[in-house]
């Protein structure tokens, strides 16, 4: 078995090292008809632009899209310097810099990677999806039954921000980094998926179909993980399939295969508030003009979100969505899962949760507000606060930093459910549900408690699991998302997801110590008289 791990270990990291060193090969040269073809379309009117990429950059070969970058964003920025101080508005290009620079760095490119995707994809997707398979199955394989003990936990490196937990910190961070702010650094990765996307959509892939495939691939390699650590769990069993097939299915192959099919892209299961920018002036003049089809997705988004989310909270809890559905959510419990003990239980935590989170919610409905005033009025703002200023800024802090850098990235420091917990909107949205109207609760059985501290440890939403164990209490808290972990890693059967009537789920259902000490007592009493 250690042979096999340390195979694994040794061909994943020969893996992650190639796909890191992508960033730094490769050849690049922007042709005179490519450039053409970006400016027609673009409609740019810089002829300062223009005239300073072809004389420098335009039939140039560079040696790595760094190279290519910073002479495309030199060209835009000092372009849009002399416009702007000669006042010359519609000639200023206002696309944002390191996204223009991909637009053209894309089909720039050249030699060994742009010329061999497929076995670049091997070396990479590939070697690393088995290299990661024959290391972290023998970990697994070698777990004993039912109840998983938190031994070692807290003093492994790589699950307990040690050395191993602070390079994945860095390095997930830096991706998300690159992947939301400088796509055109990340060209070379984009170009080994090239093929699939053209087999799914028929277009080239983006940053973006890049992403939603490394995504997939991860969650699936990793609930190999979570099938045979959870294997004594029915529950853990069937959430894992959930999450994988809405994933997998929903979030990236049907979107794709509309594409292929003139129709708009859209993930089905994606609810508003969520899906932040589904009232966004683009996003509704979009489905308008797709026909029925954007009609369908106009009231499917509405119906998904005022009727059915609520609907199947009130039955179930939102556990039917953050725990069985949710894209965020699955990568939390599959990727996230040796990191769910990191979660802080610390009562400060919860304050800030509550604050944050809710905070975040009111955030994303005073900017749909805006957007809708807008779309409907005609007018660039409300009470003199421009609509896409609100609209840039939301998408910034919440959709890129807290969502995607902090939200992933940040699973390393603390723990797998960081956005889930702090910054979802649509989970605070049902989280309002499942606390005051609701038939979801989490019963418990004090009298069976050892107090082991297993389900506070491996609770990635930072309740202290424990407490309500010992008392007794049903846990009906709104952070609750349902997984099961601490009902799967109870050695004595304490916990148990239940949807009931709502009359009682706020009551205890301990049964008094005292009355335990006093039948301990009576049973010594008579032993010891017979």
């Amino acid at each position: 078995m250690k042979s096999i791990k340390t195979t694994g270990l040794i061909l994943f990291l020969i893996a992650l090292s190639i796909f890191t060193a992508l960033l730094f090969i490769g050849k690049y040269e922007l042709s005179e008809s490519t450039f053409t073809n970006f400016i027609e379309s673009k409609g740019i009117k810089s002829e300062l632009f223009i005239a300073n990429m072809e004389q420098k950059v335009v039939g140039n070969e560079f040696s790595s899209q760094f190279a290519l970058s910073s002479a495309i964003i030199h060209a835009l920025e000092e372009a849009n310097n002399t416009h702007k101080t000669n006042q010359e508005w519609d000639k200023v290009i206002w696309d944002k810099p390191h996204n223009l620079s991909y637009e053209l760095l894309k089909p720039s490119g050249k030699g060994i990677i742009y010329e061999n995707k497929g076995l670049f994809w091997l070396l990479t997707f590939g070697l690393g999806i088995i290299g990661a398979l024959f290391f972290i199955l023998p970990n697994v394989i070698l777990m004993g039954g039912p109840g998983i003990k938190n031994n070692g936990v807290f003093q492994s490196a790589a699950t307990n921000r040690g050395w191993i937990g602070m390079l994945a910190f860095i390095y997930l961070v830096s991706f998300y980094v690159l992947l939301y702010f400088k796509p055109d650094y990340v060209v070379n990765w984009i170009y080994i998926v090239d093929p699939i996307s053209l087999s799914l959509s028929g277009n080239l892939a983006s940053q973006w179909f890049l992403y939603g495939f490394l995504y997939c691939t991860v969650m699936t390699v990793m609930a190999v993980r979570m099938y045979i650590k959870y294997r004594h769990n029915k529950y853990q069993i069937v959430r894992t399939t959930s999450v994988l097939f809405f994933q997998i299915g929903f979030a990236f192959l049907i979107p794709e295969i509309l594409v292929r099919f003139n129709q708009p892209y859209v993930d089905f299961k994606n609810a508003f508030p969520l899906d932040y920018d589904f009232f966004f002036d683009w996003n509704l003049n979009s489905l308008m003009a797709s026909g029925n089809m954007g009609i369908f997705i106009l009231v499917w988004g509405l119906a998904l979100t005022l009727i059915i989310v609520p609907v199947l909270v009130y039955f179930y809890g939102k556990r039917w969505y953050c725990s069985w559905v949710c894209g965020c959510g699955g990568l939390a419990e599959t990727l996230g899962d040796p990191y769910r003990q990191l979660s802080s239980k610390k009562m400060v935590a919860w304050k800030i949760e509550r604050w944050l989170v809710h905070g975040v919610l009111v955030f994303a409905l005073l900017m749909t507000v805006f957007s809708l005033y807008s779309y409907f009025s005609g007018a660039d703002s409300l009470m003199g606060i421009k609509t896409k200023d609100v609209e840039y800024y939301y998408g910034f802090l919440i959709g890129s930093i807290f969502a995607g850098v902090i939200g992933t990235g940040f699973y390393p420091v603390l723990g797998n459910r960081t956005w889930c917990r702090f910054g979802c909107p649509l989970a605070a949205y049902m989280g309002l549900v499942q606390r005051f109207k609701s038939r979801f609760r989490i019963t418990t059985n004090g009298g069976q408690c050892i107090s082991c501290g297993n389900c506070s440890t491996y609770c990635e939403q930072g309740i202290d699991v424990r407490a309500y164990a010992q008392k007794g209490e049903n846990i009906i808290r709104a952070s609750c998302v349902g997984c099961g972990v601490c009902a799967a890693v109870c050695p004595r059967g304490v916990l148990k997801l239940e949807n009931g009537p709502e009359d009682g789920r706020i009551k205890s259902v301990e049964i008094p110590l005292g009355n335990d000490i006093d039948l301990i007592k009576m049973m010594n009493e008579r032993k010891n008289a017979t």
